[in-house]
């Protein structure tokens, strides 16, 4: 019985092809692990709407990647990183985003642009620039990074975001005159932005100072007016306290008052004429008083 030649001639075929016998057989590269949890993040986050299991499936897929080699899956670090900051953001642990990728990053120069993008966005929106000052600084002035396409737009929106909310101006202009990312004209237009900036800022210092100064004089203002009705009111006080006083006291308090400061003798004949013409000054209160209070006796 003959043994069929054709079927034992027949090449092997793979799915590149026929294999020679010398050629070993390819397998198909086995999918990582940290592919699968990034997948089952996104799903998590997107269509279950389940932040904090989406949040913990980002770890246990960094915590793999911890053993592969570094520069490998870097595709899959930035897009764990990006489902990673969703997820905080949803929670309301905005504040925790940096903090969250440079545990794994270590370094703020490592960090992927696409990642420091969205930081510089997440804490600008929130009125928090400041929280990304340093890292972003760090990251611009690492020669390795100014060579990456990126560079000259996180440049600019760390200017615009970062830089100019916080009043560095100075270092804004610095950025801009140093940089080799930008061209001539967008040079001009930041620079312009930045004197604008400065302009509002010093409008802003003349306007507080003014309203300082208001405030100071209008409390002076108001401690002199205090002043003036407590002087007032002791006056009135006083003036009510002398009419009430008998006619005979008065005159009495007054020729006292002669002697302690004019110091005339009241038994000198030139004396008479000036005791005389006190004497009518007094009766002619007594008598303005009297008739006051007799009208306001009536009206009552």
């Amino acid at each position: 019985m003959k043994s069929d030649s054709s079927t034992s001639a027949a090449p092997l075929r793979g799915a590149g092809g026929p294999l020679r016998s010398s050629e070993p057989v390819r397998a198909a590269p086995a999918r990582a692990p940290a592919a699968d949890l990034l997948e089952e993040a996104a799903d998590l986050l997107v269509v279950h709407l389940d932040f904090r299991a989406a949040l913990q499936a980002c770890d246990r897929a960094w915590r793999g990647l911890a053993d592969e080699p570094a520069g490998t899956s870097l595709e899959v670090k930035c897009s764990l990183c990006v489902v990673g900051i969703q997820a905080l953001a949803e929670m309301d642990r905005w504040r925790e985003v940096l903090s969250w990728v440079l545990q794994y990053y270590q370094v703020p120069e490592k960090l992927p642009p696409k990642v420091l993008e969205l930081c510089i966005l997440l804490y600008s929106k929130m009125q928090e620039p400041g929280a990304v000052l340093d890292a972003v600084s760090a990251w611009l002035q690492d020669p390795a990074n100014q060579d990456l396409p990126e560079y000259g737009a996180l440049a600019e929106l760390h200017l615009q975001r970062v830089l100019l909310p916080l009043g560095c101006l100075s270092e804004a202009e610095e950025l801009v005159v140093s940089s080799a990312a930008f061209g001539e004209e967008q040079q001009l237009d930041l620079l312009q932005a930045i004197h604008t900036a400065r302009q509002q800022q010093k409008q802003q210092h003349s306007g507080s100072k003014e309203a300082q100064k208001l405030n100071q004089e209008g409390a002076l203002s108001h401690k002199f007016l205090s002043l003036l009705t407590l002087v007032r009111q002791l006056w009135d006080s006083a003036v009510s306290h002398f009419f009430s006083l008998p006619f005979r006291k008065s005159l009495l308090a007054a020729l006292i008052l002669c002697l302690l400061v004019v110091r005339f003798d009241p038994a000198s004949p030139s004396s008479l004429p000036l005791l005389y013409k006190l004497a009518q000054l007094f009766r002619w209160i007594q008598k303005a008083v009297s008739s006051r209070l007799y009208q306001l006796r009536v009206r009552d």
